[in-house]
């Protein structure tokens, strides 16, 4: 039973704090859609979705209304269209795509993620068709967003897969180059990723889900920073454990949106992503938190330090919350999308080498890294590897979302709208890695791997 102080309390963190729910996202699976014509196998799947998700946004409005929880977004994740779609004998996945875009527009959600190859150790033909199909169904659709796992810490790195995704990344900034690259947001390329992941670009629906379920992601960055206002020149000790104590209330009100939902929509429950998730909105920022701990820009020496401590205090506190904690779980630090990491990019004292050294401890990746447009496929290739060398070698999801914008070049801003914001054009190391991109095979997995 909450008292009186606690909810007056989730009030001021809703109306002050920017606390809300990033979104409700049904997992769909789409495994009994397959089939050897195309066009029967994408009628199933748009009457699968339409009819199982029909009244998600719905229910989304009303459990909002009714709590006074803003909820921002409602998804669609689906089985990687890779599997489903490769029992047909179609050359280019494009409509498949389509169909996607189709019933997201029919159920009225803001994103459907799946358009996915899983291909860690190896491609498929439908892992290849999905691949080289990417660029044109970014291109060709609104609301899809498209995923590719190169690597795992039990495989390795594909590296012949990490070539490939720096090609189809810049095929899909020029194909998008009248909205800076926009179809590049929508594409994410992962080492480990989970299978229930509720966040876009990297949603899908993993082969060890359920038929149907319901999965909540999580925000509150401004929430956090003001607790940490209260407890100004602390020490660490008392820092880590008010997070906790934050994170806790944050992901209970994740929870109990979540069973609500999971009840009205009859579907089960799945996870709470209890992720940290900023939004380009002034003091709803990661990078804000990170500076109330005392730095004075997000970059300075110190910043790695103090996002440990974040993502380690934010997991412990959110899984004393929920007992199925989920997805990423953690901080991001996608630079567009946080109103902070957009000033220390501008400013220059948050440069990519930081951001990769900062992924070492956070909760994805090199998230919504706008470079210039001149970058080679090469570069946007290594740049993926390093961060799946990270993943590999830590055991954990690490991810690339990055936008070489046509035209632009560093210093100049690139505007997205909405909860992607706008980016600043990074700096790149021009220094030439063609040739050792060009090698190609796989990276084999590390000892650590070795644990059977």
């Amino acid at each position: 039973m909450l008292s009186p102080f606690e909810v007056i309390e989730t009030i001021k963190m809703i109306q002050e704090e920017n606390l809300d729910i990033r979104t409700i996202t049904m997992g769909i699976s789409l495994r009994d859609c397959c089939s050897s014509d195309g066009k029967v196998a994408r009628v199933k799947i748009y009457d699968k979705i339409t009819r199982l998700a029909c009244n998600l946004v719905r229910v989304g409005e009303e459990i909002a209304q009714e709590y006074g929880i803003p909820i921002i977004n409602k998804r669609i994740a689906v089985t990687p269209i890779s599997l489903v779609a490769e029992s047909c004998d179609e050359e280019r996945y494009v409509q498949f795509a389509q169909a996607l875009d189709r019933s997201a527009e029919a159920v009225g959600v803001n994103f459907i993620g799946g358009f996915t190859a899983l291909v860690h150790k190896g491609y498929t033909g439908g892992d290849r068709r999905l691949i080289d199909s990417i660029p044109e169904a970014l291109s060709a659709t609104r609301k899809v967003c498209a995923s590719v796992n190169v690597a795992t810490t039990k495989a390795g790195i594909n590296m012949d897969a990490v070539r490939e995704m720096g090609s189809v990344v810049k095929e899909t900034a020029r194909l998008t180059a009248a909205e800076g690259g926009l179809g590049c947001c929508k594409l994410v390329v992962f080492a480990n990723v989970p299978e229930d992941n509720p966040f876009m670009a990297g949603a899908f629906h993993g082969v060890g889900e359920p038929e149907c379920v319901i999965n909540v992601g999580v925000s509150g960055p401004g929430v956090v920073k003001s607790a940490l206002e209260r407890v100004k020149g602390a020490d660490f000790g008392t820092v880590s454990e008010t997070i906790k104590k934050t994170a806790f209330k944050i992901t209970r009100m994740g929870q109990l949106v979540a069973q609500e939902a999971s009840r009205r929509l009859n579907v089960p429950f799945g996870i709470v992503d209890l992720s940290l998730a900023p939004t380009p909105a002034i003091g709803d920022s990661v990078a804000l938190i990170l500076e109330e701990m005392g730095l004075e820009q997000c970059g300075a020496p110190g910043t790695t330090a103090a996002l440990a401590l974040l993502n380690d205090a934010v997991k412990k506190g959110g899984t004393m919350a929920s007992s199925y904690v989920g997805g990423l779980s953690g901080a991001f630090i996608p630079v567009s999308e946080d109103a902070g990491m957009i000033a220390a990019a501008t400013s220059g004292a948050l440069t990519i080498e930081k951001l990769e050294a900062m992924t070492s401890v956070c909760s994805v990746g090199l998230d919504m890294i706008v470079v210039p447009g001149s970058t080679s496929a090469s570069t946007i290739a290594a740049i993926i590897a390093d961060e799946a060398a990270i993943g590999m070698i830590n055991n954990k999801t690490t991810a690339v979302r990055i936008i070489p914008a046509p035209g632009k070049k560093v210093g100049d801003l690139v505007e997205f709208g909405g909860l992607l914001g706008s980016g600043p054009v990074m700096r790149v190391n021009e220094y030439n890695c063609e040739e050792f991109i060009r090698r190609g095979g796989r990276i084999p997995a590390p000892i650590q791997s070795m644990r059977n």
